[in-house]
């Protein structure tokens, strides 16, 4: 298991080091010892606040974020690795550290019972805490991206049902916002009882008319044309209260 942050810290000290053009710099004794030491430091800083956390600890524990790992079994492995010995709260305040980070995320309630369920059938079948990491990871990996695509087309169907109740409101006479027949590109309104509609323009812009029906072959009554629909909503807003001649 790798630590991002700590191979990129490496990568970073190793690639200014192989920059250099002398191939008898980047053999040199002394230069390799200077280069080791600078991964150390750099290494150690990272670290500095967390000094139970040697060796591969922290990797191990940081791929068990989002896991829903039971707290006290990662405690007992971790402390059958090199290091101190390290309490519930060491570990669940460490984790909690590794969620906060960026472009990492705390559990997903929703997969907490099916990842406690995996857990628990792993363990009865005696395989190791890394493997089930690896295991969970890809199961909440999985199921995450499912609930997305269930969220994505609820959010479609949802539209689709507003869509359809918008049109039926705009063909039984009554008042509405702007409102697309389907995949036409003409909108049309209904404010005070009378029809508008939009239409768009090869400079992108829109032509407002008035129209007796929403119908894309009326030809209505032009009245402008304007940039967006809500310059076009201000001008229906003042229009569909004035006296206006008949067409």
């Amino acid at each position: 298991m790798i630590d991002d942050d700590r191979v990129w810290a490496v990568q970073a000290i190793l690639s200014d080091y192989v920059k250099s053009p002398s191939l008898r710099h980047l053999r040199d004794p002394h230069s390799l010892t200077k280069v080791a030491k600078d991964i150390v430091k750099r290494l150690d800083r990272q670290n500095a606040l967390w000094q139970k956390w040697e060796g591969e600890r922290e990797a191990l524990l940081k791929s068990a974020v989002g896991c829903w790992i039971p707290i006290e079994a990662l405690r007992d492995y971790l402390n059958s690795m090199p290091g101190q010995s390290l309490t519930m709260t060491d570990v669940a305040q460490r984790l909690r550290a590794f969620e906060e980070e960026p472009y990492t995320y705390f559990p997903n309630d929703d997969l907490k019972d099916g990842c406690l369920a995996l857990f628990a059938k792993e363990r009865a079948e005696g395989t190791e805490l890394p493997a089930i990491i690896g295991l969970m990871s890809e199961y909440v990996e999985r199921e995450e991206e499912r609930i997305r695509i269930e969220h994505e087309q609820r959010r479609r169907l949802m539209r689709e049902q507003e869509r359809q109740v918008a049109e039926q409101r705009l063909l039984s006479g009554a008042d509405c916002k702007w409102t697309q027949l389907g995949k036409t590109p003409q909108w049309y309104c209904r404010t005070n009882g009378r029809t508008y509609r939009l239409t768009p323009t090869s400079d992108k812009k829109w032509d407002l008319h008035r129209v007796n029906a929403p119908a894309p072959e009326e030809k209505g009554q032009l009245i402008g044309r304007y940039r967006g629909r809500g310059d076009a909503t201000k001008v229906v807003a003042q229009l569909a209260y004035q006296t206006e001649p008949r067409f």
